[in-house]
C-alpha cells in the first residue's frame, strides 16, 4: 500500500545570489560591451533578410554542379590533403621535444632550463596566436606560390596547437611512476621517456588526430592566398562567376573533411579503445 502521506525531502531550489552594487555594475557594463560588439560587427537583421533572395539566386545558378573538370579538381583535392598530412606530421614531430621543454616540472631548476622553458612557451604561444592564413602569406613571400608554402604554414600552426596540448597532458600525467623512477636513481631524460610520455600517449594521439582534421580544413583556406591546393581553384571559379564549378569544389571539400573526421573518429576508437564502432 502506498504511503500517501510520504513526501520525499527536497531541498529548496538553488537561487542566484543577489549581486552587490559593484558586481551589478560589472554585469551591466559587460552586457553593454556585448551589445556594442554586435554593433561593431555590423550585425543587421534587415541585411540578413534582404540577402536571402541573393542566396537563393546563387544556389539556383550553382545547381547542378559542373562535372567538366573533375579529374583536375580531384588532383587539386589530393594535393590539399597531402599538404595537410605532411604539415601535420612535421608539426607533431617538432612539437614533441618543444612540449617536453615547455612542460612544468620536466626540466631542471637551473638558469638555462628556465630560459629554455620560457623560450619554448613563448615560441609555442607565437605559433598558436598568429593565424595560419598569416603564416601562409609569410611563406608565400619567402618560398613562393605553391603547396610547399601551405605545408610550412600548416606545420607551424600544428606546432602551436600540439605543443600546448602536449605540454599540458604531460603536466597532468600521473606522477607516481615518474616519482618511483626518480627515487630509483633514473635520470630526468629516462623519467620523461619511460614514465611521462607513455602516460600522456593517449592524449597525444587524440590531439594529433584533431590536428589533422584542423589542418585539412585550414589547407582549403590557405589555397585562397596562393599556398596551393584546391582553394585557388575555388577562388578562380568565384572570381569568374562560375558558380556551378564553385559548387562542385565546395561539395568535394565537404566530402574530404567529412571523410577525414570519420577516419579520425575510427582511428581514435581503434587505437585508444581497441574496438572500432
Amino acid at each position: 500500500m502506498a504511503d500517501i502521506g510520504y513526501r520525499p525531502e527536497r531541498g529548496l531550489p538553488q537561487r542566484f545570489e543577489r549581486p552587490g552594487a559593484l558586481r551589478f555594475t560589472f554585469y551591466v557594463a559587460l552586457a553593454a560591451f556585448v551589445l556594442w560588439s554586435f554593433q561593431g560587427a555590423g550585425w543587421s537583421f534587415s541585411a540578413l533578410v534582404s540577402g536571402g533572395p541573393a542566396l537563393v539566386d546563387f544556389l539556383s545558378r550553382a545547381w547542378p554542379p559542373s562535372a567538366e573538370r573533375l579529374p583536375q579538381l580531384g588532383e587539386a583535392l589530393l594535393e590539399t590533403f597531402q599538404m595537410a598530412l605532411a604539415g601535420t606530421i612535421i608539426g607533431i614531430v617538432v612539437s614533441l621535444p618543444l612540449a617536453i621543454v615547455a612542460a612544468k616540472g620536466l626540466t631542471g631548476p637551473g638558469i638555462i632550463s628556465r630560459c629554455l622553458y620560457s623560450g619554448s612557451r613563448l615560441l609555442i604561444a607565437l605559433f598558436r596566436t598568429v593565424p595560419d592564413l598569416v603564416w601562409a602569406l609569410v611563406f608565400v613571400i619567402t618560398v613562393g606560390l605553391g603547396p610547399f608554402a601551405g605545408t610550412l604554414a600548416i606545420a607551424v600552426d600544428t606546432v602551436g596547437f600540439c605543443g600546448r596540448f602536449f605540454a599540458e597532458s604531460m603536466e597532468d600525467a600521473e606522477k607516481g611512476p615518474s616519482e618511483a623512477l626518480t627515487a630509483a636513481g633514473a635520470s630526468k631524460l629516462d623519467t620523461v621517456f619511460c614514465a611521462v610520455v607513455p602516460a600522456a600517449m593517449p592524449s597525444f594521439i587524440t590531439t594529433s588526430l584533431f590536428a589533422l582534421e584542423k589542418a585539412t580544413r585550414s589547407s582549403v583556406v590557405l589555397g585562397l592566398v596562393g599556398a596551393g591546393g584546391i582553394g585557388i581553384e575555388l577562388k578562380v571559379a568565384m572570381d569568374f562567376f562560375d558558380y556551378q564549378l564553385a559548387m562542385t569544389i565546395i561539395l568535394m571539400i565537404f566530402v574530404l573533411v567529412l571523410c577525414v573526421e570519420r577516419l579520425g573518429n575510427f582511428a581514435r576508437k581503434t587505437i585508444l579503445e581497441g574496438s572500432p564502432r
